[in-house]
């Protein structure tokens, strides 16, 4: 490879020279979704960011093996099912089939695999008894829970004490433990609840050890990066850690990667507040290709905040852009690329990669003359065709009076549950070329994209 590249090693806290463990070869695994509820802007910025990070690596030169999971199996689902009157099964498969399609229609390539929990029980229960074996996990009352105290180094990735553990993070208390932060790898089967077989009796995985079981299967038990959003960092990643290394002694994974969350309009996004935008509803009023530019813009480790103001300054400046870049007549432009992937080789910095790019597009040094230069930093950033979407006339005639109107018309059904009522006022607004998003009580709206 001609590309030295360094990372952000979250697991040093510092930036390093990659090497992977093969040459011209990297295994990646990244935490994907509990397929619950439908997926958020928070799971579409880490799903941009890693796939930016692999579009990048593969442009290179290396040959990627990339895995995401899906979470089918959890104590989320289980609540969703038991709320909706539905199986587990239905739900996960229903926000799994969204999850995918979200992707797509993001413009995010598909995973070289994408296991789910449901699917790999046999490898996670032969993982677990190895672990026991070992000494480092025991079974109380048919539940199996990893001795922390058996694996010294707990706590080296989030840099915490087991103090300062039990004091920031909300712990399942329970008698069976030996320690609070011991963390349960198979708990015991409930009525009602999915279960399978085991040697500790009939019940179902716990969370972390299902990401150990099928990154072990997909990659072996050591490979090149693993990643995900920074809230994962603890107790995920801590525990995927400690269960994988207590059997083989070596690193899980050499790079850690943590992409920042994202806050709505300055708040975090959350749904105790009612401020979660949701991918689909997203997508209705944003163009993919601004969605992946606006996230892109940011460093992926940085916290963004997502709002309709930002957006359509970024549009604006993308419509300048397109118009410098139609009428430039520049012929080539050789240190464009020099440049940007220079950037991407120093912690994947897309935020600096499209200062580049904007800087030669103002300049007048990127034209249509030249669009292979154009052309491999969209298909690494995964923007191909913004030019045409961002180019468009999207001037609709709209009277604000009515749709202020037909929304709080809506949220007075809302308010009465009559979801018939709430469902024809949205489709009448769609009708005039608006979109309405929900945020909790509140509604806003913004002009459908066409």
């Amino acid at each position: 490879m001609n590309n030295e590249i360094h990372i952000y090693n979250s697991l040093k806290n510092q930036i390093e020279l990659f090497k992977p463990i093969k040459e011209g070869e990297i295994g990646i695994y990244v935490c994907g979704p509990t397929v619950y509820s439908s997926s958020h802007m928070g799971h579409a910025r880490s799903a941009i960011v890693f796939d930016v990070i692999v579009r990048f690596l593969r442009q290179v030169g290396y040959k990627v093996n990339y895995v995401r999971n899906f979470t089918d199996i959890d104590d989320k689902i289980i609540d969703q099912a038991n709320k909706l009157n539905s199986t587990s099964t239905e739900i996960a498969n229903k926000y799994k089939a969204e999850y995918i399609q979200d992707m797509k229609n993001l413009g995010c390539i598909s995973p070289d695999h994408q296991p789910c929990v449901s699917e790999n029980i046999n490898e996670i229960i032969e993982l677990i008894s190895v672990i026991i074996d070992k000494g480092h996990a025991y079974s109380a009352n048919g539940d199996v829970y990893f001795d922390i105290e058996k694996f010294s180094d707990y706590g080296k990735l989030s840099n915490q004490s087991t103090e300062a553990m039990l004091s920031n993070t909300r712990i399942e208390l329970n008698p069976n433990k030996k320690n609070d932060l011991d963390f349960a790898l198979w708990k015991n089967a409930k009525p009602g609840e999915p279960s399978w077989e085991s040697p500790w009796g009939k019940g179902r995985p716990g969370w972390h050890i299902e990401c150990s079981a099928m990154s072990c299967k997909y990659l072996g038990e050591q490979f090149d990066i693993h990643g995900g959003g920074r809230d994962l960092i603890f107790p995920h990643h801590e525990n995927e850690i400690a269960q994988s290394e207590c059997i083989s002694n070596k690193n899980f994974a050499n790079y850690w990667i943590h992409n920042g969350l994202i806050n709505i309009n300055k708040e975090k996004m959350s749904k105790s507040i009612g401020n979660i935008v949701n991918i689909k509803d997203a997508l209705e009023r944003w163009n993919k290709n601004l969605i992946r530019i606006f996230f892109l813009s940011h460093h992926y480790r940085t916290p963004v905040d997502l709002s309709e103001e930002k957006l359509i300054e970024v549009e604006k400046s993308l419509k300048k852009l397109s118009k410098k870049i139609t009428q430039s007549k520049a012929d080539k432009s050789d240190d464009f690329e020099k440049a940007w992937k220079k950037c991407m080789s120093d912690d994947f910095n897309t935020a600096k990669a499209f200062g580049i790019f904007f800087k030669y597009a103002n300049e007048g040094k990127l034209s249509l003359n030249n669009s292979k230069n154009l052309e491999e930093f969209e298909n690494v950033m995964g923007i191909s065709g913004w030019r045409d979407i961002i180019s468009e006339n999207k001037n609709i005639e709209i009277n604000q009076i009515e749709i202020e109107s037909i929304i709080s018309e809506r949220n007075i059904a809302r308010e009465r549950k009559d979801w018939a009522k709430a469902d024809e006022l949205r489709s009448k607004a769609e009708e005039m070329g608006v979109t309405l998003i929900d945020h909790g009580k509140n509604t806003e709206w913004t002009i459908k994209n066409q």
